[in-house]
């Protein structure tokens, strides 16, 4: 592989684990620090299904995709906080600024909410990724793929280097050798 193609997939994977970094410590100051269940930067965020309050739409362990809206009409999945938790249900009644959601699964509505509650809507949803989600986020799997990447990185410029070295050791041998003949 040519030398320019290898440092741009270097830097590729630098920017892409630095931004993975940062998200990841903005997550966690958000929701430990803020109480922000649900981080939303740029107005995105991803958030997993927890229990069966919305089966047979939402399954224990999806991973949702939620975007902020404007507006929210009756039928639309949403997350909203309660406390510190994020919740996902669907809206059943909207009056004014109150809106009242229920899981589908459930018998009886929430209490009703403030739409100042409502972190956004459910946009798509995949089945099940969201268990390797919060299996990646475990403290222990973040640090181990951290340092592997990290390991990868470093061996990939070690070989590279050691390549350069064995090159221009060669040269100055051919160097020599050319002197001698003289």
């Amino acid at each position: 592989m040519k030398k320019s193609v290898k440092t741009a997939l270097r830097i590729t994977a630098l920017v892409v684990l630095a931004i993975l970094v940062g998200l990841s410590i903005y997550t966690v100051n958000a929701q430990r620090i803020g109480g922000n269940a649900l981080p939303m930067p740029f107005g995105v965020g991803a958030t997993v299904v927890l229990s069966g309050s919305m089966e047979p739409a939402l399954s224990v362990g999806d991973l949702l995709i939620v975007v902020k809206a404007d507006q929210y009409q009756v039928g639309d999945m949403v997350v909203y906080q309660t406390g510190g938790t994020g919740v996902v249900h669907r809206i059943i009644a909207i009056d004014g600024d109150t809106v009242t959601t229920q899981g589908d699964a459930n018998n009886a509505p929430d209490a009703a909410i403030s739409l100042s509650q409502i972190k956004g809507k459910v946009t798509f949803s995949i089945p099940k990724v969201g268990n390797v989600v919060n299996w990646i986020k475990s403290p222990l799997v973040t640090v181990i793929l951290l340092a592997g990447a990290v390991f990868l990185l470093e061996g990939s410029f070690r070989k590279d280097k050691k390549k350069d070295e064995e090159q221009a050791e060669a040269l100055k041998e051919e160097i020599r050798r050319l002197k001698n003949e003289e």
